[in-house]
């Protein structure tokens, strides 16, 4: 017979028949999982939180693009996407499309943004050559990681050089867009490299590479978000001069005028440009990392790891920003033994060209006529219109080509310098940049 104890959920087994006499009972006693989603190593049926893990073996034999994509399929664990390049982890529900209250970890380092203050996806992450197993905590981990581990925490481990030398590479090529007449197929690529040697007994290094490129999903709701702007004047559908549909800027609620003319009082919106018009669905991302491990005796353990990525895909918060130039940095210092954890980094955060993409829509409409003369171009030959007996509703129109004369058009030379100035002026009322550069230093024990 064969009896199996302590078995425990999701980890799976292969039993292989036992040839055994008849009046006996052996025990097969399985190895020990580890966790440390409480800082240090300890059993999993230990744990003071609940925590599901995923092996390298289980990571690869999941049917998704990298393991990132795989841990959708964990209990308790969800996905988001707002971009190609930036997915967001989410537990317990209470996400958004930063989730700054879920901590996300690389060998017990948080690799969080400064500015942004949430992990960039896994921009400066493991690659799935370098990653060996995923634990995550779908309740609170504030208790032991601060408040803004309230939503939930995800530690990656990476392959350490010691049990895991030799050369790896691995492409990924697929395609997108496929169903998509606006912008036809694209490619998508993906290239990964992983070199580990251990030099001398106690002298191990790895390093690693990974570079990404595509094209994102463009953004063209057109979904009227303000149908009823002018519904007291039967203005309605096309005929609304406030239209406002979902992937246009510069026409929100900030960019609608009052004109009033035959005793009625209208909303007038800018013209606004849509979202493929200012932003730039090309994706690219290179990271790398590398890293020196010592080990003065084999329970403890010192390592230097160096990561770095650069980053073009387009961003969402509360707004929508393109991310371009975009770089991060991180040096960690670590030491572990039985009785010591200490580990000490320092992140940097460049936003670079990156830029705000309802700002530069707003501010390309007013650069070239600012809202008081738009307005009164706008009236003046609506006055005409009404003069030569068109409708009300034409009368608008006819304000509106009136007004947008001189407007800087996508695709043109104009359009695109005037673009690359906003893209400069570090103001949100004036230009469209996100210009920051921040550190996070961190020291625990």
């Amino acid at each position: 017979m064969l009896l199996i104890l302590g078995m425990s959920p999701g980890i799976g087994l292969a039993q292989v028949p036992v040839a055994l006499p008849a009046d006996s009972t052996r025990q097969l006693e399985l190895a020990e999982v580890v966790v440390t989603a409480s800082r240090v190593e300890e059993s999993i049926l230990k744990s003071p939180v609940t925590v599901e893990k995923l092996t390298a073996r289980a990571l690869h034999l999941t049917p998704a693009p990298s393991f990132f994509d795989a841990l959708e399929g964990v209990k308790g664990v969800q996905v988001l996407t707002p971009s190609l390049g930036f997915k967001v982890l989410n537990a317990r529900g209470f996400a958004n499309t930063t989730n700054v209250r879920f901590v996300q970890l690389v060998d017990g380092i948080d690799n969080q943004a400064p500015h942004i203050g949430g992990p960039i996806g896994n921009v400066l992450g493991p690659s799935d050559l370098d990653i060996a197993s995923v634990e995550i905590v779908p309740g609170t981990a504030a208790a032991l990681y601060g408040l803004n581990a309230i939503n939930g925490l995800a530690n990656f481990s990476t392959r350490n050089p010691f049990s895991s030398e030799g050369l790896s590479v691995q492409q990924k090529t697929g395609v997108n867009h496929l169903n998509d007449s606006n912008v036809g197929v694209k490619a998508y690529a993906e290239t990964s490299v992983r070199y580990a040697r251990v030099l001398v007994p106690k002298l191990a290094f790895k390093v690693n590479g990974t570079y990404s490129r595509g094209y994102d999903w463009v953004a063209n709701d057109q979904t009227e978000l303000n149908p009823a702007g002018n519904a007291t004047t039967g203005l309605l559908g096309p005929d609304n001069p406030a239209l406002d549909p979902v992937n246009s800027y510069g026409n929100e609620s900030s960019n609608r005028l009052t004109f009033r003319r035959g005793g009625k009082t209208y909303s007038v919106a800018r013209t606004g440009y849509d979202e493929r018009d200012v932003a730039d669905y090309r994706l690219q991302l290179g990271k790398a990392d590398a890293a020196l491990y010592y080990r003065p005796r084999p329970a403890t353990e010192l390592s230097y790891t160096y990561r770095g990525a650069w980053f073009d895909n387009v961003y969402q918060r509360s707004n929508r920003f393109q991310l371009e130039g975009y770089r991060l940095q991180q040096h960690a210092l670590q030491l572990s033994s039985p009785v010591v954890q200490a580990r000490a980094y320092l992140t940097r955060e460049n936003t670079g060209r990156s830029y705000n993409l309802r700002s530069m829509a707003e501010n390309l409409d007013r650069s070239y006529k600012p809202d008081n003369v738009w307005l009164s171009d706008y009236g003046t030959a609506y006055d005409q219109a009404i003069g030569a007996g068109q409708p009300v509703a034409q009368a608008h129109q006819a304000g509106r080509v009136a007004a947008d004369a001189g407007r800087y058009q996508p695709g043109t030379a104009r359009f695109d310098q005037q673009r690359g100035e906003l893209q400069n002026i570090n103001n949100w009322d004036q230009g469209a940049a996100l210009r920051v550069q921040a550190n996070l230093v961190h020291a625990e024990t």
